[in-house]
């Protein structure tokens, strides 16, 4: 795991454009405005083609950060790849900055929308795998987080049929490790507890993965002194007495992870990445082409994005 950054106390928080043609643009003014540009001691910038921001009325001072311009006009719900590079380019920009060391700003991206960007040949999976190559960390892993709970999927966007094959003993405990540490540097918790949830209904009564795959990486975390559980049957993981036993819980599968997080915190549930060298958040969701332009978007997820941010800044700038 890449050393994470010790962004200052005044280190700016940097919001990224996202795709211009969905809702990233107008939430990230949103939440600029509804937070004063600022929150606590540190400036909330915005990262991208400066009309694009400018779209959605005045904004005073001097928080917009240049980046590559837009190379044909937005049409709200209608993405153009020609656009690609001003979308990538408002990411590079933040990612640099927030490397710098004396700088070491938190980022908070909009969202993006990944097919229209490999149209453009964008050979990433997603955002996270993209802040993975720019910050040169080894791996990057996708925690969706809100103050009910946390959750970290093991295997994301694949079908149910190859999760089976794709999880296994060493990834399970890399993954875990990345989270046990994030949970102490990020989120200030001494002594971490991590839930596993099976693969399975009921554990160790249907298929083998849950013995044969699960518990021993369960046991191989537990042997280092970490306080991790599992594998655990996921019906009965996320109701509130259950959720009060850990601090996160490692699921095998994308909707595993999901539905609970976005059923407790559909509106302030937050995308954190984990093991990269900077602080990453972003709102969890996506462009929402359907209602881009209408005035419609609710900025509360990008809000509690830029807030999780700043906190975890505020975690690794204490030490």
């Amino acid at each position: 795991m890449s050393k994470p950054a010790e962004p200052g106390a005044d280190a700016p928080i940097l919001l990224t454009m996202g795709e211009p043609a969905g809702i990233g643009p107008e939430i990230a003014v949103a939440a600029w405005r509804a937070l004063g540009g600022r929150i606590g001691k540190r400036e909330i910038k915005l990262v991208g083609d400066p009309m694009v921001f400018r779209a959605f009325g005045e904004i005073s001072g001097d928080p917009i950060l240049a980046s590559n311009r837009l190379s044909v006009p937005t049409v709200a719900g209608k993405p153009d790849p020609r656009n690609a590079s001003a979308v990538l380019g408002s990411i590079e920009s933040a990612v640099k900055i927030a490397s710098h060391p004396e700088a070491a700003a938190a980022v908070v991206t909009a969202p993006i929308n990944k097919a229209v960007l490999m149209q453009a040949g964008f050979g990433f999976p997603g955002h996270t795998e993209y802040l993975a190559h720019l910050t040169g960390a080894k791996r990057a892993v996708m925690m969706l987080a809100s103050d009910k709970l946390r959750v970290i999927p093991q295997t994301i966007h694949m079908p149910l049929k190859e999760v089976p094959q794709a999880i296994s003993t060493a990834a399970i405990v890399e993954t875990a490790t990345i989270i046990l540490a994030a949970l102490q540097t990020d989120f200030s918790i001494a002594r971490p507890r991590l839930a596993v949830a099976g693969l399975n209904p009921h554990p160790g009564e249907f298929g083998n993965e849950d013995g044969r795959v699960i518990a021993p990486a369960v046991e191989a975390l537990k042997a280092q002194g970490h306080d991790v559980r599992g594998p655990l049957s996921a019906d009965t993981l996320f109701h509130e007495a259950a959720r009060a036993t850990y601090d996160a819980a490692l699921c095998m599968y994308h909707d595993q992870a999901l539905i609970p997080i976005k059923t407790l915190s559909f509106w302030d549930g937050v995308n954190v990445t984990l093991g990269l060298p900077i602080v990453r958040t972003s709102p969890d969701h996506g462009t929402a082409f359907d209602i881009a332009g209408t005035g419609k978007a609710d900025a509360r997820s990008m809000i509690a994005a830029v807030e999780m941010a700043a906190r975890i800044a505020n975690a690794r700038a204490r030490g």
